[in-house]
């Protein structure tokens, strides 16, 4: 064995996933899509808020795109918890991938609910207007609860296009 290297492969980690040359490209499609779709949804669900009624469009104006910026945040953040926490091998690894997407639907789902509670039962922060349909039960409106499932599904579906076709799964 003298004069012989050994060649010992190591498991990839997530500083290695970091830099895959391709996580970048799709990190840029997930945000491309998810920002305008954030602001979108904001604006079209605002009439489902009082404050569509009782607020001046300046209001609402700021409302929108301060709600917007915390979706923004929001999906940043249960992005890299979710990739930090089941992400080894992201984004080639199809098995990685789902993990990933789904963990950060079922976190952004989850922030949702507590954030929805908190601002219109505990600070009265916002307030459901009438039309506004809720859950039962957990008493979220159906809207926001939504754009937590549309949103990040349709975001990572168009990022998950620009990763590496060799390694997408074609069940």
């Amino acid at each position: 064995m003298e004069g012989e290297r050994l060649n010992i492969q190591y498991p990839p980690t997530i500083q290695d996933d970091a830099r895959d040359p391709g996580t970048v490209p799709i990190l840029r499609r997930y945000f491309a899509v998810l920002i305008p779709a954030h602001l979108l949804w904001e604006f079209a669900h605002m009439p489902l808020y009082q404050l569509w009624y009782e607020d001046t469009w300046q209001q609402i104006a700021f409302a929108g795109l301060h709600c917007t910026g915390g979706d923004v945040l929001i999906a940043g953040s249960v992005l890299l918890a979710a990739l930090v926490s089941v992400g080894r091998g992201w984004p080639r690894d199809p098995a990685a991938w789902r993990r990933v997407a789904m963990l950060t639907v079922i976190l952004g789902l989850g922030y949702t609910i507590f954030s929805e509670w908190m601002n219109t039962e505990l600070r009265e922060a916002w307030a459901y207007a009438p039309a506004m349909p809720v859950l039962p039960l957990i008493g979220t409106g159906l809207t926001p609860f939504l754009q937590w499932i549309v949103i990040p599904v349709a975001a990572l579906w168009w990022a998950g296009r620009a990763r590496n076709p060799d390694s997408l799964d074609e069940r």
